[in-house]
């Protein structure tokens, strides 16, 4: 993982800007704290900072490619689980190689399918890439949207990079919301409407999109997108898919030059990863280290509520002594988490949920102390159906995102006149509508099943880039690699056309999971 930062500009020489982008890369050299690298022509200026995590010596970035007297540049922060095989292929076309990165297989698939590269991408990937030949830049962002890019246009000028702070690092970004950011963050937090991001005329490339742009202007394609079709595979043969997709995904991402561990929280997710992870290290005589976060007086002051039934160390205990692994467990008090409350919301540069991702935060920075890169669950709640509001016909109902049914909550603090400028139910409304019109629905579907379609989209595009952007950059202002296997487009886009009552098997929540599991868990 790294950070990334770009500036373009069709009508301004940018071969002498270096204190500017140099300013763009400081603000995020939490991101990659390895390295730094910067390269400039009249047209482009491109930034790096680097997380070696892949080929220590041949990842150097920005990577470039001469093509005669034109220059193809490339600026990259992910991972491409898929490069062994891509690499394959394009040295079969007649590509050659110089390094053993990832960073060169996207490079030489950009020359080899221009744009359409992305559609031969497995991974978490956010990239910019100047092509001299053609005066363009592409922006790419990966299927789920678990690596971030933004970008602003100021006149002739494009910016973009990894954070919001690049580009507020910016001379010609000031950094203001507007009454529509205002909206978005007390009218839809802790999500917001995908490709805005707060800030005036700033926004995020989308998820599964990329963005092209000429001194002509810019067009923007969506490459890749959740479609409905009839499941017909049996139970047998459904729960051997995602058994299957899983290991696949989970060997993928446990390849890397720096050490792999897992966290470990007890439940489900997090537990089933980490049981197909020992065994891949098992299988290399190998013992996989896991991480855990316990509160101080956690025995006593636990509280059980409708998303936490229980406390996670006895599970955690449980399934690190099943699966054989070395378990390290950080324990944080309340006065660690008041001392760093304000750190996760710096990361951001947005508001967020507080202690919960102080407690991220500092979880990672004890984990970066042993490791660089992690495995964790993020996702199988979305994809899954798992959280309770799928279950409570009251929220199925509802017309409104469940996880904003308390609007009262975050706008109670605003004064009636600040309130009737920004209309709060009325801007929650339409943009919830407008996440129902994307809704892929499937012809023949009973009235239930449609609103359970429907609470999936919301959560797989509207809830969870909330949590992943979390994950990220609590992670990232460590230094620290996050991986999500649940992430996977290939099981995104299986999962979506299972059936609720399906994934429900057993009468239990995520229960086709659970028989996912069956061979690796207690």
């Amino acid at each position: 993982m790294c950070g990334i930062a770009g500036w373009i500009d069709w009508s301004k020489d940018l071969s002498h800007e270096q204190e500017t982008l140099k300013k763009m890369t400081d603000a995020i050299i939490h991101r990659g704290p390895d390295a730094e690298g910067h390269w400039f022509s009249k047209r482009a200026a491109l930034g790096h900072r680097r997380l070696i995590v892949i080929d220590p010596e041949g990842g150097l970035q920005p990577m470039l490619y001469k093509d005669g007297n034109d220059t193809i540049g490339l600026t990259f922060n992910g991972e491409i689980y898929n490069y062994q095989e891509l690499r394959k292929e394009l040295e079969e076309k007649g590509h050659e190689f110089q390094t053993k990165s990832d960073t060169e297989v996207l490079l030489h698939a950009y020359l080899e399918w221009q744009e359409d590269c992305v559609q031969h991408l497995n991974g978490i990937f956010a990239f910019g890439i100047w092509d001299e030949r053609f005066g363009k830049l592409m922006l790419g962002r990966d299927h789920l949207g678990v690596k971030p890019l933004f970008f602003a246009q100021r006149g002739s000028a494009i910016l973009f990079g990894s954070e919001l702070k690049v580009l507020l690092s910016h001379p010609l970004v000031d950094a203001e919301v507007d009454k529509e950011g205002l909206s978005e963050i007390f009218c839809l937090g802790p999500t917001r409407t995908p490709g805005h991001a707060i800030f005036k005329d700033i926004h995020e490339v989308r998820a599964g999109h990329y963005m092209t742009f000429t001194s002509n202007g810019s067009t923007t394609t969506q490459y890749w997108k959740l479609e409905s079709k009839k499941h017909v595979d049996d139970i047998d043969t459904t729960v051997e898919t995602i058994r299957s997709v899983l290991q696949d995904t989970v060997k993928r991402q446990l390849i890397a030059d720096k050490p792999v561990v897992s966290m470990l929280s007890g439940g489900l997710d997090s537990s089933g990863l980490t049981g197909l992870a020992g065994n891949e290290f098992g299988n290399k005589g190998e013992r996989l280290h896991t991480y855990s976060l316990n509160f101080i007086n956690d025995e006593k002051d636990f509280e059980q509520d409708f998303l936490r039934f229980d406390r996670d160390e006895p599970w955690v205990k449980r399934v690190a002594e099943y699966v054989g692994t070395k378990h390290h467990s950080i324990e944080l008090g309340s006065d660690s988490l008041i001392e760093h409350l304000l750190t996760p919301m710096r990361a951001r540069d947005l508001p967020g949920v507080g202690e919960l991702e102080t407690s991220l935060y500092l979880l990672f920075k004890e984990m970066k102390k042993d490791a660089t890169v992690a495995l964790s669950g993020e996702s199988a709640d979305e994809v899954f159906s798992g959280y309770p509001w799928f279950h409570q016909e009251k929220f199925l109902d509802a017309e409104i995102f469940p996880w904003s049914v308390n609007l009262w909550y975050s706008t109670e603090i605003l004064s009636e006149d600040f309130k009737a400028k920004i209309s709060p139910e009325k801007y929650q409304k339409q943009k919830f509508e407008d996440a129902v019109a994307e809704v892929p629905f499937l012809e023949g579907e009973s009235d239930l099943q449609m609103k359970q379609r429907q609470m999936s989209y919301m959560f797989i595009t509207r809830f969870l880039p909330f949590m992943l952007e979390r994950k990220d950059r609590t992670s990232m202002m460590n230094g620290f690699e996050v991986r999500v296997p649940f992430c996977d487009y290939r099981l995104v886009e299986y999962l979506w056309n299972v059936p609720f009552e399906m994934k429900s098997i057993d009468n239990i929540e995520k229960g086709i999971l659970r028989r996912a599991f069956e061979n690796v868990l207690p």
